[in-house]
């Protein structure tokens, strides 16, 4: 195929969310599809025998949730429509059904990629997440939902990245966490194999930013493929998915340390 640390509570369980989660939830719209529309277009897109692994998933995200900070979306519609469907839209772009080893980095509660390995049983999935209390959840779901050839790992992206069996070693690599796209390019590149891709879902105005992904990618032997502009209905509120090819492999030196991104980023 060619292609968040937080920390939880259980007093709060609403007070401690993603930025990620924020920027999902936006402003009341009143023509979000409805329940029906938004499971027609699930199984549409991953088939009639995944509804009822989303629709437990559903179930399992918002009973952890009254107890552990997993998300700020918590209406059973919009968690279908801004966590399932979202996530799959990144299959307009990966929707092949090869096999494939496919890396979240940040992948909080587990989203995008629980969605994704629902879709595309046939791919080998790892979830990278620094909070263990999420990562908790995401071992618990993958066991109650059955799901195999898919890994939880508590960790962090600036060490994982420079172990052998991780490293270089993935088709598709995907972040869904508010970063700087020099900083989630530095992140994602160490783990793309050679051939393949990078899939970073964004919002808004991406000019100044994609200028400065484009010089961090010269440096991580990246090129950028092109912008997809997301369409689903309820989707299509300025969300896009910037794709990204390695060319070539990424230098030993990356990534760095959060902290030396933070103060010499490489765009």
């Amino acid at each position: 195929m060619q292609k968040k640390e937080i920390n939880t509570s259980t007093e709060t369980p609403h007070e401690d969310v993603s930025c990620a989660d924020r920027q999902l939830i936006g402003p009341p719209d009143q023509s979000l599809p409805t329940e029906p529309e938004i499971l027609a277009m699930l199984q549409q897109l991953a088939g009639a025998e995944s509804l009822t692994l989303f629709l437990r998933l559903r179930q399992e995200l918002l009973e952890w949730n009254t107890r552990v900070n997993l998300t700020a979306i918590t209406d059973p519609v919009e968690v279908l429509l801004k966590h399932f469907l979202d996530a799959l839209s990144l299959l307009e772009l990966c929707g092949s059904t090869e096999e494939a080893r496919v890396l979240d980095i940040g992948a909080g509660a587990g989203f995008p990629g629980l969605p994704l390995k629902i879709a595309r049983p046939q791919w080998s999935m790892v979830l990278l997440e620094a909070t263990g209390k999420k990562v908790a959840f995401q071992r618990h779901s993958i066991a109650a939902l059955g799901l195999s050839a898919i890994e939880a790992i508590h960790g962090r992206a600036e060490e994982l990245a420079h172990s052998a069996g991780y490293r270089a070693s993935f088709d598709l690599v995907t972040a869904r966490a508010v970063a700087s796209l020099p900083v989630l390019l530095e992140y994602a590149a160490p783990f793309c194999r050679v051939g393949g891709q990078i899939l970073l879902p964004k919002k808004g105005d991406l000019a100044a930013e994609l200028e400065q992904g484009q010089q961090a990618a010269s440096k991580l032997g990246l090129v950028f493929k092109t912008e997809h502009i997301v369409t689903l209905p309820g989707l299509a509120d300025g969300r896009r998915i910037l794709v990204w090819e390695q060319i070539e492999p990424c230098p030993q030196q990356y990534p760095r340390s959060g902290s030396a991104m933070a103060k010499r980023p490489l765009g």
